[in-house]
């Protein structure tokens, strides 16, 4: 029970960071390993790969559109709900995938998704303040950082 209440609070924290990167891992995860627990489940669609290679496709959408300069902060409200929705639907297929409480895990995942997006956007925020990192390039290590944790986090 700890293990997938700990990959869901991963993978909520995460989908605060990057809205699409953890759906699209996940999908992609399922996909690879084979696995059936969301069949004959509203969340069925995230075991196929053409989801898991159009939600890739947003994702990578989303890692360029963070780095334009224009592009509203993520703690204003359409962000702010978009990552939260992604972070409850990435805990809730997890723990339905795991024959849990879909609704808990919907829970676990948008609470993580919401306070990992404001602690990321200060902490960006405070990194460009203090160092001399431009914002694009700060960007691209959450990337990074997202990413691979995402991949760790989704085949765990």
């Amino acid at each position: 029970m700890k293990k997938v209440l700990y990959k869901t609070l991963a993978m909520g924290a995460l989908s605060g960071m990057r809205s699409m990167a953890t759906p699209a891992l996940l999908s992609r995860a399922l996909c690879e390993n084979g696995a059936e627990g969301l069949a004959r489940t509203p969340l069925w669609f995230l075991q196929h790969k053409t989801v898991a290679n159009v939600l890739s496709g947003l994702a990578a959408t989303e890692l360029l559109g963070d780095k334009v300069p224009n592009v509203p902060d993520r703690i204003r409200l359409p962000s702010l709900l978009f990552r939260t929705a992604s972070g409850a639907l990435v805990g809730a297929a997890l723990y339905l995938n795991n024959h849990r409480k879909p609704a808990k895990g919907a829970a676990v995942g948008a609470a993580a998704a919401f306070a990992a997006t404001y602690a990321s956007f200060y902490l960006r925020k405070k990194l460009g303040e203090k160092t001399s990192i431009a914002d694009p390039v700060i960007g691209s290590i959450e990337d990074a950082l997202v990413l691979s944790s995402g991949i760790t986090a989704a085949r765990m």
